[in-house]
């Protein structure tokens, strides 16, 4: 392990540490610790609801789908870009409003007041969702480091991981949603530096231009968006857009940002600062995984690696470490993120609704802080034994949520007459089609569809239909 990389790596996490104690601020309830009283500007609102999006996929995932199969998986950014517009468009003041207006500081709660849930079904479905979603999508955001450690530092892939979980379960502990947004503050503009100052260093590094073709056309990768007009590629570009697009609306440590705004009506310029942020960071880190066929012609062993062997490749020692750290930025913004949403799910809609219904305000303080060290071992013990790749983890629970929770949503918005029978139905639908539909597709159609097409749509429908047949049940029943 070089002494220069070793420096950079833990001057970073001293960095992050410091920013987290810095931003500290004391709190005397479990509002304050999950949501900060609501009290974000724009600007924190902005990045960090983007950088919590964006976690070691960023680096290694989708440069590699370029790096593999070319211009074609620029569709993934495009879905991206559409569906996190969307998002900001049409669901983050609405929600902002709603969740205040029901004293919600989680969507579990917001659901079960929303939907007038009598049994406490809802909160509990939700909440159970959230926590077996998101550690696996922390799981996926760990096994990145674990590859990152193992390349760059020479360390062994469970002491880095271990470290590494250490440091961001330390300021979620202590500092709760305040601290997790100013730390993916800074951590958002520096992975943002980091990908663009890489991407145009490494294309003055290329011999030329040609030798990206060269390679291209001899392992038969696209450089074309469009690469052919047969029914099956174009519908695997629209799957492409609606697996990831249609996912936002139900991300719960994304959507919990807007809810964290001091005032609604400044969503409008979070919106386009945070859009701005997500267009220059995806087209940066695609143009690595292009620029990477002419610098490695004769490939990787590992493609998802493409950028930090880009960076070693290019850089001194010590820039080497400095740089890489924005894969760790990537993957703590969030990793803290989704520790405090699964804390904040325990104990609010767990611990206190389920098991101790009277708790103060310090119990489910000690409550939220006891859940961050849970789900940080738990997300830790996945990724120890994972085998799957980050694109296949973060897509596995990316999709989970999507459908879950995404209907859901826009449901409540938009669905005055949506009942809690429906959203009780459309959870599970939604859920359980994400989590099996693996298995599922190959018995179904001999094309792969991914999950979040029949899981989302069909999530929605049985909510609009339950709704409806619930709602004239009761009606004739009350006529009677």
């Amino acid at each position: 392990m070089q002494p220069q990389v070793l420096f950079a790596f833990f001057s970073y996490l001293f960095l992050i540490l410091a920013i987290g104690i810095l931003s500290h601020k004391k709190q005397t309830s479990s509002a304050d610790f999950v949501m900060g009283n609501r009290s974000l500007n724009f600007w924190l609102t902005a990045l960090t609801a983007h950088s919590s999006d964006m976690s070691a996929w960023l680096f290694m995932a989708f440069p590699a789908a370029l790096f593999i199969r070319g211009v074609p998986s620029l569709w993934i950014a495009l879905g991206l870009v559409c569906g996190m517009y969307l998002n900001w468009q049409f669901i983050a003041e609405k929600l902002r409003r709603e969740t205040e207006k029901y004293n919600s500081y989680t969507l579990s709660t917001y659901f079960e007041r929303r939907f007038l849930d009598p049994t406490g079904t809802i909160r509990v479905l939700t909440a159970l969702m959230s926590v077996l979603f998101l550690t696996i999508y922390l799981a996926a955001g760990l096994y990145g480091m674990g590859l990152l450690f193992g390349s760059l530092f020479g360390l062994n892939q469970y002491i880095g991981l271990t470290i590494a979980v250490l440091v961001v379960m330390s300021y979620t502990f202590f500092g709760g949603f305040v601290t997790v947004a100013w730390t993916d503050f800074f951590q958002g503009i520096y992975l943002l530096i980091v990908l663009v100052f890489t991407a145009c260093y490494a294309f003055s590094a290329l011999p030329n231009v040609e030798s990206i073709l060269e390679v291209a056309q001899s392992k038969g990768i696209s450089l074309s968006l469009v690469p052919d007009l047969s029914v099956i590629s174009l519908l695997s570009l629209i799957f492409l857009i609606l697996e990831w697009g249609l996912g936002y609306y139900g991300q719960p440590h994304i959507v919990t940002k807007f809810m964290g705004i001091k005032t609604p009506s400044e969503i409008r310029k979070a919106k386009f600062l945070g859009m701005s942020w997500q267009i220059v960071s995806l087209g940066a880190a695609a143009a690595i995984g292009i620029i990477g066929l002419g610098l490695f012609p004769q490939g990787l062993d590992n493609p998802e690696l493409v950028f930090v062997e880009t960076v070693k490749m290019l850089f001194h020692p010590i820039f080497v470490g400095f740089i890489l750290c924005g894969v760790i930025a990537a993957n703590m913004s969030t990793m803290d993120s989704q520790i405090l949403v699964c804390a904040s799910v325990l104990s609010e809609d767990l611990y206190k609704s389920v098991l101790k219904r009277t708790a103060s305000p310090q119990d489910l303080l000690i409550a939220s802080r006891i859940s961050v060290i849970i789900v940080s071992i738990a997300s830790l013990g996945i990724a120890f034994y994972s085998n799957s790749t980050i694109l296949e983890m973060v897509l596995y629970a990316w999709s989970g949520l999507g459908c879950a929770f995404g209907p859901l949503v826009i449901s409540s918005l938009y669905f005055k007459k949506a009942n809690h029978i429906g959203a009780i139905t459309g959870i599970i639908m939604g859920g359980t089609l994400a989590a099996t539909w693996p298995v599922l597709n190959p018995y179904i159609s001999d094309l792969t569809i991914p999950a979040m097409i029949p899981g989302f749509f069909l999530s929605l429908l049985s909510i609009y239909l339950v709704s409806y047949a619930t709602n004239k049940i009761k009606k004739e029943a009350t006529q009677a």
